[in-house]
């Protein structure tokens, strides 16, 4: 599989910190579609997003008022034409310089997602309970889904764009990671995590989460982990069986040039 890969970007009221992540992630060679959608923002976050649209690689949405990250990732699915995806936040929270960390297993065609893991290579959080509340969370999907990954809440998210488009996403809000994760695993991926660096922002610089979303989280978790997969996912779809069979004969390490050769 080539690096052709879409970006999508959601962001409300990120007009100081948006000019500056679409600079950064335009200069990966990787990046051959860029998708902004403006979610009702009222401080210019749709004019920064517009002067791009000089780069051919650039589109923009807007929703005419505030729907949500989740609504926001639902509208730019709908435009993705490239064969691998990820979702980058405009808060300069996560960095376009480790696209080719997130991408690799799944152009190695070990894996059809991955998942940024906050803390190994480094991180600065500002609040000792939304650490835990994370961990919280990330505990109760690895119960829920008997799985073991680290990070469930993180927002840098890569994966295969028909599997995306298959998800059949329905979450408005920040409920849409819980919701891609359990989506994902009902359908019976394995998540590949790695190790990413992070600067959290705080409340001051314009962190949007509060414990309420994180009790919206674990009710989505929930909800999802019961319902019933015909009603998630409405009739069988042969492309996951033939995927995950095709995942299951790859070889687990990357070949080196050496064993190709021989």
């Amino acid at each position: 599989m080539d690096a052709n890969l879409a970006v999508i970007v959601p962001a409300f009221n990120e007009a100081p910190t948006l000019g500056q992540v679409l600079r950064r992630v335009l200069r990966q060679p990787c990046v051959q579609q860029l998708i902004v959608v403006d979610d009702g923002s009222a401080d210019g976050t749709f004019q920064v997003a517009q002067g791009f649209l000089g780069d051919r690689r650039v589109s923009v949405y807007r929703h005419p008022s505030n729907r949500g990250k989740g609504a926001a990732i639902r509208t730019a699915v709908d435009a993705v034409t490239a064969q691998l995806v990820i979702i980058q936040d405009a808060d300069l929270e996560y960095d376009p310089l480790e696209y080719e960390i997130m991408i690799s297993p799944l152009l190695q065609g070990r894996a059809d997602v991955v998942y940024g893991v906050r803390g190994f290579a480094g991180q600065s959080a500002y609040s000792y309970w939304f650490v835990l509340g994370n961990r919280l969370l990330t505990t109760a999907t690895n119960v829920l889904f008997n799985c073991y990954i680290q990070d469930m809440e993180t927002g840098f998210k890569a994966m295969r764009a028909e599997l995306m488009r298959r998800l059949s996403l329905h979450g408005d809000r920040f409920d849409i990671e819980p919701e891609i994760t359990a989506r994902i695993l009902r359908l019976g991926y394995r998540i590949h995590e790695v190790p990413i660096t992070y600067y959290a922002r705080s409340r001051e610089e314009g962190k949007k989460l509060t414990w309420v979303d994180g009790a919206r989280a674990f009710g989505t978790l929930v909800r999802l982990r019961l319902t019933t997969r015909r009603r998630l996912f409405g009739v069988e779809d042969p492309y996951h069986g033939l995927r995950l069979k095709e995942l299951s004969l790859r070889p687990r390490l990357p070949e080196l040039p050496d064993e190709r050769a021989a």
